[in-house]
């Protein structure tokens, strides 16, 4: 019931015509890039069809093996068929890396405002909404929604941070904070095999080209 909960819920709905803002975290202390990682329910069901798609792994069987099994496939064709189809993928295949973000929904709170509430819910740090530097807008989620985000940068230090974030779970947030260290930032960008967001390899290439010569360190490009 767990996955038929959460996928169901309201509070994982797209937002049509929703603004978002999202913020590269970098921390000057450890020099490492801090993400959040969490459960999107629209990834995990691409996987789960995919999943469902490709053929079963092939075995060496013995004739008598092969025959008792094309008996049993006969005769629960149909109960075979039910189990396999409500057969779940573990949650972990549902999980991204991405930027800590959020939807513009206070109208009266500045973009910088709300990214500055969004860092410290999701990531812990208090950071002044003055503090951010704004890097860029761009549309996302044009085939679905097509709304508008906005792209922040903001330093903290380990002194800047007041909690172990997380999100709001009453909100339906399920979040984990995580670091990449600066020097495993473009290798991370790009190894598909990690399910991550455009921003985070938008994000980290712009990081290159015009922050990383500040702290000179190589960032394996």
């Amino acid at each position: 019931m767990f996955f038929e909960n959460i996928l169901f819920n309201s509070a994982f709905l797209p937002h049509p015509n929703v603004c978002s803002v999202s913020v590269l975290i970098f921390n000057t202390t450890s020099h490492c890039f801090v993400l959040v990682k969490q459960f999107r329910p629209a990834v995990y069901m691409c996987e789960w069809e995919k999943a469902k798609t490709q053929p079963p792994k092939s075995a060496e069987k013995t004739e008598e093996g092969a025959a008792e099994a094309a008996t049993e496939s006969q005769e629960g064709q149909s109960a075979s068929e039910g189990e396999s189809s409500s057969q779940w993928l573990p949650a972990s295949a549902g999980v991204t890396y991405e930027l800590c973000a959020g939807l513009v929904d206070k109208p009266n709170l500045s973009l910088e405002e709300i990214a500055r509430q969004e860092v410290l819910e999701e990531c812990g740090y208090d950071v002044p909404a003055s503090k951010l530097k704004k890097i860029t807008s761009y549309r996302s989620g044009v085939g679905v929604t097509g709304s508008k985000q906005t792209m922040f940068y903001a330093e903290v230090s380990d002194d800047n941070c007041v909690s172990p974030g997380g999100g709001e779970p009453k909100e339906g947030e399920l979040i984990e904070v995580v670091k990449v260290p600066l020097h495993e930032a473009m290798t991370f960008a790009y190894d598909e095999r990690i399910p991550k967001t455009m921003g985070v390899i938008f994000s980290f290439i712009w990081f290159h080209n015009n922050m990383s010569p500040k702290y000179k360190i190589s960032t394996n490009v």
